[in-house]
């Protein structure tokens, strides 16, 4: 099946690749970090996660080992086959209507970085939709030198190599970013679009959607835990 591609996106390598240029089976091979820590840290024990584009259940599987519910959503198929242990769903995250709420709604991978102003608008509505009374949405934000701080390389002690090679304006705020991943046995590529924002920036995104911060969960402030604004308490 030929997979069309989103305009500034592209991606290279063995396997199926996702409209986004993101490869599945790179994504089944890179290995989780303390994420899955920093969230249980971050919310109640056992509860009820729902995972704004999981892809193939990096983080999925950790949670559910942890002892959490997860709805995982993608608009990936293939990715969805290698999620294992959770309800799945098949579905771009902006157009996700869903008649329940969750303890939970998680949007990772640097997704609120969206190039498109309104699909970034789309994706933060879709967590306010879901967030049941007195739950939270976490966020992950890239950290603060992500575009700066380029080319970049890191050698995975599992025997990979990730580089960032280029982060190059394109016009508007955008920046489009090529990222490597050297294996053994196999490469891969993606170029993609994302949009830098200052933490005021970040925080205002927030605020047009109807979500406030919490708090910041990590030192370098790139995993956030935010509540609707009406929610009392802080």
């Amino acid at each position: 099946m030929k997979v069309t591609m989103r305009d500034g996106y592209e991606g290279t390598g063995p396997g199926a690749i996702t409209p986004d240029g993101c490869a599945v089976e790179l994504y089944s091979r890179l290995p989780i970090g303390d994420e899955p820590d920093i969230i249980a840290a971050a919310v109640p024990a056992g509860a009820h996660i729902l995972e704004l584009g999981s892809g193939v259940g990096r983080m999925t599987h950790p949670l559910l080992e942890r002892g959490f519910r997860v709805t995982a959503v993608d608009e990936s198929p293939e990715m969805l086959e290698r999620v294992r242990g959770a309800r799945t769903l098949r579905s771009p995250i902006e157009a996700l209507e869903l008649d329940e709420t969750f303890d939970v709604v998680m949007l990772a991978s640097f997704l609120v970085h969206a190039g498109d102003v309104e699909v970034r608008r789309g994706l933060l509505r879709a967590c306010v939709r879901h967030v049941a009374p007195g739950g939270c949405v976490l966020i992950q934000r890239e950290g603060e030198d992500y575009h700066t701080d380029t080319p970049r390389e890191r050698v995975d002690p599992s025997g990979f190599t990730v580089r960032i090679v280029s982060s190059q304006p394109v016009g508007d705020g955008v920046n489009s970013v090529r990222a490597e991943y050297q294996f053994p046995d196999a490469a891969w590529t993606q170029t993609f679009l994302a949009r830098p924002l200052s933490r005021e920036a970040f925080e205002e995104a927030l605020e047009e959607a109807g979500l406030r911060v919490d708090r910041y969960l990590t030192e370098d402030r790139t995993w956030v835990r935010a509540v609707p604004v009406d929610a009392a308490g802080g």
